[in-house]
């Protein structure tokens, strides 16, 4: 596991080298070998390594989009997974056993963690009913929380800047909405958290079906498999503060301070994995209990923020490693937030998972004067060959300030604070209309239809910063109020069942 710099940068480089070599390799690569990412083949040579074991078959989840509302589609898609894997996954399963390696089965998506050695890489690869077999390796957090000196204010002004005081004005601060994240875990009694804490009736808390624990080994200070609400970095803290976030006093920092959250860790000390960020997709799509039993797709939420990113230096070598779980997650009636990443200003740096997907809903960052920040990664994507415009939209990541474990609060800046911004639009939005739940295109149609239009002399993927969307800002800088009056508009629409205006589920 990877716990410094130093240690950090030695593995990216003997990373790099084994990419290198095995890359070197496929010209005369066997059959098998075509279905393994170069980076399993060559840490898988080195020793015993974990790797990710795709199955050919996966669920046909289509019929969710024409399901009419979110309970519906959570329920399709969570029976649809978990008969997919239960069909499927028997002889896989008796294999890895009769081979006595470490190995965990999952459903957000047909695959199976593994941890061995390249004889048992082989033998996977050459099964027929094996897809690909993915790397699954300890990825750290792009930014570290740096706490800047506090700037105490009623409302803090990246919550004005879009608007969410007049939403609030006009009697929508949340309820109804339930909003996710997953990170590197939360201070749940945190004075601005607790009140919107789903586990917590007002004396007591209960955290089954509202906490989820991806880390099974090590753990930090949280330990593993921590049974109630944990954050070991404060970076978590930080963005589910600006999503929800109110002590009930001087402290309004978050976008919909009446939502409810719930909330999954998927690092150790800010380091986790694709395993680990998948593990919390399948848990918010079916939360359980403390013993990881009795899911129900009812006690999903509504939105999922995701301020992590998989990049490519330190493993994640293929593109497409987290697709289908995320496309899975959004088939449920479940909108993906995903941070664009910190490696601006250029052209083309928007590269890693979550945030290059097209079900991924994914944000850039602006500062106060509604300027792209120099940190925000710009799109086109082009890591998957696809030229995908991204951002979605923008939002302020520069200087915000927010809740940190303990009482505190502390200013910090990245997209990781800007995606937040957009999870609790999407609550507000919710609330105000109950029938957009489950409608991930009509919620992300709103958001962009409604936003801030800005512009830039920067041109990237042959699209003009002067262009509206463009791969800088997006569809620009959102404005919950205007999201809002939008959303009444189709509140309209739903009731007197006018056909849909927007791109739908």
């Amino acid at each position: 596991m990877i716990r410094t710099r130093t240690a950090r940068a030695l593995l990216i480089a003997i990373g790099a080298a084994l990419l290198i070599f095995t890359t070197g390799r496929r010209a005369s690569a066997a059959p098998w070998e075509t279905k393994v990412d170069p980076w399993v083949l060559g840490t898988a040579a080195a020793g015993t390594t974990e790797f990710i074991v795709f199955l050919t078959e996966q669920a046909d989840l289509r019929a969710a989009a024409g399901l009419p509302d979110k309970t519906q589609k959570g329920a399709f898609v969570f029976a649809a997974l978990v008969d997919t894997a239960a069909r499927t996954q028997g002889p896989l399963l008796a294999q890895l056993a009769a081979l006595d390696v470490e190995h965990r089965a999952y459903w957000v998506a047909n695959f199976i963690w593994v941890r061995a050695g390249a004889d048992v890489v082989q033998v996977l690869a050459e099964r027929d009913d094996v897809a690909h077999i993915y790397a699954n390796p300890w990825v750290a957090l792009d930014i570290e929380p740096q706490p800047e000196g506090e700037s105490p204010a009623a409302v803090e002004w990246n919550i004005l800047k879009v608007n969410a005081d007049d939403v609030w004005a006009a009697g929508v601060t949340g309820d109804g909405a339930v909003i996710a994240g997953q990170d590197t875990g939360y201070d749940w009694n945190h004075p601005a958290l607790i009140g919107a804490y789903r586990g917590w009736n007002g004396s007591s808390a209960d955290h089954g079906y509202h906490w989820h624990d991806a880390i099974h080994s090590d753990g930090g200070v949280c330990g593993s498999d921590s049974p109630e609400p944990c954050d070991d970095n404060g970076h978590g803290t930080h963005t589910m503060g600006i999503m929800v976030g109110d002590d009930g006093g001087s402290n309004q920092i978050g976008m919909a301070p009446r939502a409810k959250w719930i909330g999954c860790r998927n690092m150790d000390e800010g380091v986790g994995t694709p395993t680990t960020y998948s593990e919390c997709f399948q848990w918010f799509i079916a939360p359980t209990d403390l013993n990881g039993q009795n899911p129900d797709p009812d006690m999903a939420p509504h939105v999922i923020n995701n301020s992590w990113a998989c990049p490519f230096s330190e493993g994640c070598t293929d593109p497409n490693a987290l697709k289908t779980v995320v496309e899975n997650t959004r088939a449920a009636g479940i909108v993906v937030v995903a941070s664009a990443g910190n490696s601006g200003p250029n052209c083309t740096t928007i590269q890693d998972p979550a945030a290059i997907y097209e079900a991924s809903f994914t944000v850039g960052s602006t500062n106060n004067l509604d300027q792209i920040s120099g940190f925000s990664s710009r799109g086109p994507v082009t890591v998957d060959d696809s030229g995908r415009l991204k951002p979605d939209v923008s939002a302020p990541g520069s200087a915000i300030r927010s809740s940190f474990p303990g009482t505190g609060y502390v200013n910090m800046s990245g997209t990781s604070m800007a995606g937040p911004h957009v999870a609790g639009l999407v609550g507000l939005l919710v609330s105000a209309v109950p029938e957009l739940a489950g409608q991930v295109g009509d919620l992300e149609d709103l958001i962009e239809g409604s936003a801030v239009g800005l512009t830039g002399v920067q041109e990237c993927g042959g699209i003009p910063g002067s262009q509206i969307p463009n791969n800088t800002f997006g569809h620009g800088r959102i404005d919950a109020f205007a999201a809002y009056e939008a959303a009444l508009l189709t509140e309209v629409e739903l009731l007197i069942y006018l056909p849909p205006v927007f791109r739908g589920p």
